[in-house]
């Protein structure tokens, strides 16, 4: 599943590519949330899942969907809007793992990350920023589209320890369709103000669809089970993974060029994974 995950993830930055020069950001997060709510509510009315219990719960789901989905989403390709490289992007994202170890240290006594976890960090950031760093371009970072990022970082960071920490287990598909409900809301009048009309485009159709169906409905389903079932820590690395895979398949379908220290960079970050996630002996 972990794999799966960061295949998924990865072609976030492909789906922007090809739907973001036809459509305003935050109006285009608002249509793929709000499809993906009426595919969850069929999702749900056919297999009756149970729905999450408590008032509180409902409270929480909100704030991870406000976060993780509003948050994290509309940060990045709000940046990608305003002129920053999607390099340069997901080298900021990248830092996620490192601030959960460093939060997760400072504030719970009983989580304690290991030498070897932070060596794994170290190189799992630093094959990062080799993969990336050739697509930094000069000039592309402004005040404005550094902070969309930033904020980007903040919010899903904020939102998977929230979620480990507050949201008790309950089924994906109605979890789903809370925090998406609230992204919606949260969403909606941000997209009343955008000007740029939306073009009815084939590749806009085609970023929409997959965005409803493999990232939406697909992938933070996984991420979300992940999160669940496994370590803040461990869980947020294998975002390391997802900028080498994005770099491969903007080669297979772009034909972007992959330079040896690029392939350099995606071996480091993966081995750092494997040493994030891989149990003690």
């Amino acid at each position: 599943m972990p794999w799966v995950f960061v295949l998924v993830w990865s072609t976030g930055f492909i789906v922007a590519r090809y739907g973001m020069p036809y459509s305003p950001p935050i109006t285009f997060l608002t249509w793929r949330y709000g499809l993906s709510i009426l595919c969850f509510l069929v999702w749900v009315w056919l297999s009756q899942a149970q729905w999450p219990r408590g008032a509180a719960q409902w409270g929480h789901l909100a704030v991870t969907g406000i976060l993780m989905h509003a948050g994290y989403l509309g940060g990045v390709w709000a940046a990608v809007k305003a002129g920053m490289g999607a390099g340069t992007v997901a080298l900021i994202v990248g830092l996620q793992p490192v601030l959960t170890a460093v939060w997760l240290t400072a504030r719970d006594a009983q989580t304690r990350v290991t030498l070897r976890q932070w060596m794994g960090l170290a190189l799992g950031f630093g094959g990062l920023v080799l993969v990336v760093h050739g697509k930094l371009g000069v000039g592309e970072i402004n005040p404005l589209n550094l902070g969309l990022a930033v904020f980007a970082l903040l919010a899903i960071t904020t939102g998977t320890l929230y979620q480990k920490r507050h949201v008790q287990p309950c089924d994906v598909r109605t979890a789903n369709t809370v925090q998406l409900a609230a992204a919606w809301l949260v969403s909606l009048p941000v997209a009343w103000w955008e000007s740029e009309p939306v073009v009815l485009h084939p590749h806009f159709l085609g970023a929409m669809a997959w965005s409803v169906l493999g990232l939406t409905l697909g992938g933070s389903s996984l991420l979300y089970l992940l999160i669940q079932r496994g370590a803040a820590t461990a869980v947020t690395s294998l975002l390391y993974l997802v900028p080498p895979c994005t770099a491969l398949m903007a080669w297979l379908l772009f034909r972007e060029p992959l330079t040896v220290l690029t392939l350099v960079g995606m071996g480091l970050a993966v081995f750092g994974v494997l040493l994030v996630v891989r149990p003690a002996r």
